[in-house]
């Protein structure tokens, strides 16, 4: 009895440890914080994730007159989870990312890019070796397909659709090769090592203006419809006074150069509607193959 009494108390003491360490590590609610910290995807290696984003880091520090640091996730789903538990303040995350990630918290997209012409979409693309003599999608049957991080968007989730839609389901009719990044998608694919790969069409066209990939050696094969874009995110409990602060921040962007990497002529507002369309992609997805989305939690 007495044992079990001390059993009792030494797991409660346990537990009001760990809670009180958890909140530590948590930025306090209802309080401005003495620095955003912004999480990124590793869509391409961090230290270009964060060259690229560097002027949007300048811009928003001189703006909220606050320290602003980027971190990049080791993977889109460390990204999601670090702003679900209270790491980040704010988060840049793909449709996919977002949607997974808000089954199990209170996030709130407050803003995303739009460009010229298409609007806040862009698209995902699947290319192969020039050599290759696939001229639709049905011909990659059997054969080995490079994708990026598993919660990717437009390097995963679309380009699956896509294959789905030609009526080919992964490691049924294709096997799924995952690189991590676009970037590794497209050099697996002029190097030979895939088939095919699957990933984002602006980070492919600025690969390939770029010359770290060579024209010669890759062949656009497919584009997928138009994909609603990534969107900005707060993390739950972030004071609602300064979440308008970085909302017009973002809103009000007329830095040429913070909105360069993002090809965007302006930041709009965003809400949760506005990923609806990749909803019904992700379901089709995991009708097929319902273990997908386990992968990225």
């Amino acid at each position: 009895m007495i044992l079990s009494i001390f059993k009792r108390l030494a797991l409660a003491t346990a537990l009001i440890a760990t809670a009180a360490t958890a909140n530590a590590d948590t930025p306090a609610a209802g309080s401005r914080p003495d620095k955003l910290v912004i999480g990124l995807l590793p869509g391409e290696s961090a230290p270009t994730v964060m060259r690229l984003n560097e002027p949007l880091r300048a811009y928003l520090e001189k703006k909220l007159g606050l320290p602003v640091e980027l971190q990049v996730g080791a993977n889109y789903a460390a990204t999601g989870e670090a702003l679900r538990f209270g790491r980040l303040d704010i988060a840049y995350l793909g449709p996919v990312t977002y949607i997974l990630q808000g089954r199990r918290a209170a996030l709130e997209p407050f803003a995303r890019p739009s460009h010229d012409v298409v609007g806040p979409t862009f698209q995902a693309v699947v290319i192969v070796p020039a050599a290759s003599p696939a001229t639709t999608l049905a011909d990659l049957r059997g054969k080995e397909v490079a994708f990026g991080d598993p919660a990717s968007t437009s390097g995963t989730w679309v380009p699956r659709y896509m294959f789905a839609a030609a009526g080919l389901v992964s490691e049924r009719d294709y096997t799924l090769r995952v690189l991590g990044a676009h970037d590794a998608v497209a050099l697996a694919v002029q190097n030979g090592k895939a088939d095919a790969g699957g990933l984002s069409m602006p980070i492919y066209q600025r690969l390939l203006k770029e010359g770290k990939i060579d024209p010669t050696k890759v062949r656009l094969l497919a584009e997928s419809p138009a994909i609603p874009e990534y969107m900005w995110t707060f993390r739950d409990g972030l004071d609602p006074a300064f979440k308008e602060e970085v909302r017009k921040a973002f809103t009000s962007v007329d830095d040429d150069d913070a909105l360069a990497v993002f090809r965007a002529n302006a930041f709009i507002p965003a809400v949760d509607a506005d990923v609806d369309r990749v909803r019904i992609w992700v379901e089709a997805i995991t009708r097929d193959r319902p273990q997908a989305a386990s992968i990225v939690k």
